[in-house]
């Protein structure tokens, strides 16, 4: 029997293994059932092709390690043979374990076949099982990356789609709730019912301006900022007019100090404030009051800190407080009603806002000195 190094039989093979790769892809059900032949072997030629080629390609150790990880590099703006198949399976509806799996069949189908003509394995048939695993494994990262970058892609577009329609029925239920209160014709039970519709729609429109914010941010659309000459002193009497309503049991103070003219976002900077004291309500322990305050007694910088007194964070909590979908727990005091009015995106997009000015927001929680968040911006 004549030995074949495994590029060349991969070659010469071909269609022998796109078979198998035809047969294994019909097996995954429901998403190839209405799938024809061309389909199902859609990039598996060219793959292999690739593979084939990769085998015969000198590299040196490191080239070696990061193709057996997976971490290869590509060209930026090429689009490989298994990029493409990873977005079009994740079109027909695999899954990432489905078109691992694939893969899998692959290496196993391969290398089977290619035994089965070996008489002897050698050094060299080694080296080449070597070279195929990773140029395989290569492939296989390029496929899942693209495909998970797909899944994202239509997630974060039907979040946007989602957000901007529930934007106008909350808002018919909203304008239907200030007509009721102004009409002064309602009793104490139901003036107390309307308030809470008013209220739990503006804590809606909230979660859903956040959704809208962070579906664009995870496709590479940054938070506009478009600063302009304002008042800090101003921005920060408007948040905590927006949020008094809301939580009309709580105690806001306010305190301020020099000179609070800079260059901002009134409208962004408003939405960081309004998360932040939003943020600070729902943990703060009653009576305690929530204090906002707004320093300007440095010439480059502004600096304003929310705190408020209640259950510490905890310090494993604080490192991940500023990633989007988290919700942290205040040491278990985190009520089940908060978790239903929160996304965890206040916090990301309040840090998205400040990043936006070149400032920087960090927070502390302490059980003597309460939890604070503070805010560096420049003043211009």
């Amino acid at each position: 029997m004549i030995e074949m190094r495994l590029s060349r039989f991969i070659t010469e093979n071909m269609e022998e293994i796109l078979v198998q790769w035809e047969a294994f892809a019909k097996t995954i059900q429901p998403a190839a059932e209405t799938m024809d032949s061309l389909a199902l072997r859609d990039h598996a030629k060219k793959i292999l092709e690739a593979v084939a080629k990769d085998i015969e390609t000198s590299q040196t150790e490191q080239e070696q390690a990061d193709k057996s990880k997976g971490f290869a590099p590509v060209l930026a703006g090429k689009e490989t043979s298994a990029t493409t198949h990873g977005v079009l399976r994740q079109l027909s509806g695999f899954n990432l374990k489905q078109l691992a799996s694939e893969y899998r069949a692959l290496r196993a189908s391969v290398l089977k076949l290619w035994k089965a003509q070996l008489t002897d394995l050698g050094d060299d048939e080694l080296n080449d099982m070597v070279r195929f695993n990773e140029a395989i494994d290569q492939a296989l990262a390029e496929s899942i990356a693209s495909s998970a970058a797909a899944v994202n892609r239509s997630r974060h577009s039907l979040l946007a789609i989602l957000g901007h329609d529930l934007r106008s029925p909350l808002s018919s239920v909203s304008m239907a709730a200030s007509y009721l209160l102004k009409s002064q014709t309602l009793d104490a039970q139901m003036l107390g019912v309307t308030r809470g519709i008013k209220r739990n729609a503006a804590t809606m429109n909230r979660m859903i301006k956040d959704l809208l914010e962070y579906a664009g941010a995870q496709i590479g659309r940054r938070i506009p900022v478009n600063p302009e000459p304002a008042n800090m002193e101003t921005v920060c009497r408007s948040a905590l007019e927006e949020v008094q309503p809301t939580y009309p049991d709580t105690v806001f103070d306010f305190e301020s100090s020099g000179n609070l003219n800079g260059s901002v976002d009134p409208a962004r900077f408003q939405q960081v404030l309004s998360n932040l004291l939003n943020n600070a309500a729902k943990y703060a322990q009653s009576p305690s009051p929530i204090t906002l305050s707004a320093s300007g007694g440095r010439q480059e910088t502004i600096t304003i800190r929310v705190k408020n007194y209640g259950n510490p964070i905890p310090p494993e909590s604080l490192q991940v407080i500023f990633d989007p979908l988290v919700q942290v727990s205040s040491n278990g005091s985190e009520s089940d009603s908060y978790r239903s009015t929160s996304l965890g995106l206040g916090l990301f997009i309040a840090r998205e806002i400040v990043e936006g000015h070149n400032g920087t927001i960090e927070a502390n929680s302490s059980e003597n000195g309460g939890t604070v968040f503070t805010i560096e911006i420049p003043r211009n």
